[in-house]
């Protein structure tokens, strides 16, 4: 896409966009004319192929779906292009419609729109299909193999056409990546509606998305793909660093360090990408296995990763060699993971800490890769023979899981990442259950460390974008930020003060770990507390000219309170209630009126299709009292309607914080939970 960038838009030997006519494309959205036909980059990374699941009446109702967006006169030309699109890829991308422009977060400023929110909403969309940050950025997949922020080019086309005309009184509406339109609202309401995946419950099942997706009716947004607030691999970067660092705290002795510790775990492509930059900042030996060539290169040209190794006896001897050095180190090892796990424990290598970042949740289509099998075949069975490919992939989990065990008993701390690991090992009949039958042997790490010790006390990956994409803006914003949360550490309860400091290190040292990819973007975890008071500081930053252009804070989904998701967010939730999803349902539409630019509401997150209920949102801040206003009432809103929950779960540490909240916001009335002996219980049959 970008290395085929037609003139005049672009001036070949500067690569130079004209601003003018970049504004008119986007102002124009379909093309008054039919453009010509565009090949798929060779150069970037590709969606696998999806499965070829529709009936022969169900394709041509896929093409009628397609075709419905372009001129009757087209559709001749278009329609067996778009029917060779299905069969090839199991979807239709309509690639011809890919924009010459190159995609990626422009200056606000160089947005055509008559809204400053909308413009900044089109920045984000941009960011999220930039090359430099989108998985497979020419199927509008930003992470996770299926986390796409539009279904097809014509959506995208349209949306940003809409984006560019829509004014404060208008809201627009967007099913699954489907611009329905602009309706008239006011200006306290979203200017963006967004859903994805929203199923009838008893049409959730993984092939209902594969049919309902080829169909173009329906899609997976992941958490922060469809909500148009991915900032590249920095949010899992820090997520994982806070778990990392916490789960050595959990495993080693008092005054024993990381150094010299293995973290083993796999997945390099999409947000699995971060393991090792985050092992590099807890300061571990971090080994991640990854089967496709092309990402493990990736994040090394990134910096992501130290050392790239494709000989399993050449790591062994490097892993040796990092332990007997006390090193910090982080390894990419081409190839298997169940074959590491495997060859490590016959060298009896010990593993500290392991754990999986695999798409697990997305198995059949590219999530996992069997051992056995190289990346090509693998690519390949899955189209051509899917039900073998299910086999080899449920073999490929119970090695996995044996060997998992067989390290497991000799002291290694293995916990899943809320990828689905042990969910489709145990469906594979692995010995992953723990011997009640009913639990995995293993935790989730919300289970363990995310959720008792973060998003019980309401801390949670809070983030923002600087519009203008000057790094000198970013750099205030963390200085601002350390700053309000070194105040609040001064009075904070000693149940959140590591989580405070682990924060304040963290952004101190963020510009010097090189984060930044795509957008000038950060994330720190905070609480209501510290999220609302940061937020009002950039606001009056912004206000004195001190930071340039507005601000766009959001959060990943992956949260306090905006996410239902039973063997992660809220896998902590003992109450019997993890199955529910009014917690999710209830934030979107709470943020929804309390002043978010945008809102979303997804089915799917980063463990499965029918699996979670997770929402989001976006806020433009543009330094006004009316920013002000509403980012005190939707940032309280959204941290402290999961702490409610959690509290009412009986959490310990939730009953602590909206107590504390309580106390300081005479407006908060909270139903708190009247605890039982259990000496009342005992005898009850």
């Amino acid at each position: 896409m970008l290395d085929d960038i037609a003139d005049p838009l672009v001036n070949r030997k500067s690569k130079t966009v004209n601003p003018m006519l970049f504004q008119d494309q986007i102002r124009q959205g379909i093309p008054t004319s039919l453009p010509t036909k565009k090949e798929r980059n060779p150069k970037v990374s590709h969606a696998p192929k999806r499965k070829d699941i529709l009936s022969p009446e169900e394709k041509k109702l896929a093409l009628r779906n397609a075709l419905r967006y372009f001129p009757k006169e087209w559709h001749a030309e278009l329609a067996p292009e778009f029917l060779g699109e299905l069969k090839e890829y199991g979807r239709i991308y309509m690639y011809r419609f890919m924009p010459d422009y190159p995609l990626h977060a422009r200056p606000i400023a160089d947005y055509p729109a008559k809204s400053k929110q909308a413009a900044a909403i089109m920045l984000m969309i941009q960011n999220n299909l930039d090359p430099a940050v989108a998985q497979h950025p020419e199927e509008l997949i930003t992470y996770g193999g299926n986390g796409a922020v539009f279904q097809n080019w014509a959506q995208y086309l349209l949306t940003m056409r809409y984006l560019s005309e829509m004014t404060e009184d208008q809201t627009l509406h967007i099913y699954s990546g489907h611009p329905m339109g602009l309706f008239p609202s006011s200006p306290d309401a979203p200017r963006v509606i967004v859903t994805n995946g929203m199923m009838i419950p008893n049409y959730s099942k993984p092939d209902d998305w594969e049919r309902f997706n080829a169909l173009g009716v329906t899609q997976y947004g992941q958490m922060t793909a469809g909500s148009y607030m991915y900032i590249g691999p920095q949010g899992i970067v820090h997520g994982t660093t806070i778990t990392v660092m916490n789960a050595f705290r959990k495993k080693l002795k008092a005054g024993e360090n990381p150094k010299g510790k293995i973290f083993l775990t796999a997945g390099l492509g999409g947000m699995s990408g971060a393991q090792p930059k985050a092992g590099n900042i807890a300061g571990c030996i971090t080994i991640c296995a990854e089967v496709n060539p092309s990402a493990a290169k990736k994040r090394h040209e990134q910096g992501w990763v130290d050392v790239l190794i494709q000989d399993l006896n050449q790591l062994v001897e490097r892993a040796f060699e990092a332990k007997f050095n006390q090193e910090t180190l982080s390894i990419a090892y081409i190839g298997n993971i169940v074959d590491v796990w495997e060859r490590f424990y016959e060298e009896d290598l010990f593993v500290e800490l392991g754990s999986d970042q695999t798409s697990l949740h997305n198995p059949w289509a590219g999530g996992y890769y069997p051992a056995g099998l190289s990346f090509e075949e693998s690519n390949k069975l899955m189209v051509e023979n899917p039900e073998e490919f299910r086999l080899k992939v449920q073999e490929s989990l119970c090695r996995q899981a044996d060997a998992i065990n067989k390290h497991a008993a000799k002291g290694t701390y293995f916990f899943d990442y809320g990828n689905a690991f042990l969910l489709e090992a145990s469906r594979a009949g692995a010995e992953v259950m723990a011997e009640n039958g009913i639990d995995f042997r293993y935790p989730s790490y919300v289970q363990d460390i995310l959720g008792p010790m973060c998003f019980d006390y309401g801390f949670g990956p809070f983030r923002w974008v600087c519009t203008s994409g000057k790094p000198e803006d970013l750099r205030k914003t963390d200085q601002i930020a350390a700053k309000v949360l070194k105040e609040i550490l001064e009075t904070s309860p000693e149940s959140i003060a590591q989580q405070m400091q682990d924060n304040i290190t963290w952004i101190e040292e963020a510009e010097k770990n090189k984060l930044v990819v795509g957008s000038q973007a950060r994330i720190l975890y905070a609480d209501a507390e510290g999220r609302a008071k940061i937020a009002q500081a950039f606001n009056q930053a912004i206000e004195s000219g001190k930071i340039s252009a507005p601000i766009v804070l959001g959060r990943d989904h992956h949260d306090v309170s905006g996410t239902d998701s039973p063997y992660r967010e809220t896998s902590n939730i003992y109450d019997g209630s993890r199955f529910t999803a009014d917690m999710a349902i209830h934030n979107v539409i709470g943020d929804s009126f309390r002043g978010a630019t945008w809102v979303s509401i997804h089915n799917g997150g980063g463990v499965g299709w029918g699996e979670v209920t997770n929402g989001g949102f976006g806020m433009v801040l543009d330094g006004s009292a009316e920013a002000e206003r509403k980012l005190k009432s939707m940032l309280f809103y959204d941290v402290n309607n999961g702490i409610a929950r959690r509290a009412w779960a009986r959490n310990s540490g939730s009953m602590e914080a909206i107590q504390r909240e309580m106390d300081r916001s005479p407006g908060l009335k909270v139903t708190i939970p009247n605890l039982v002996d259990e000496e009342i219980l005992k005898g009850i049959s």
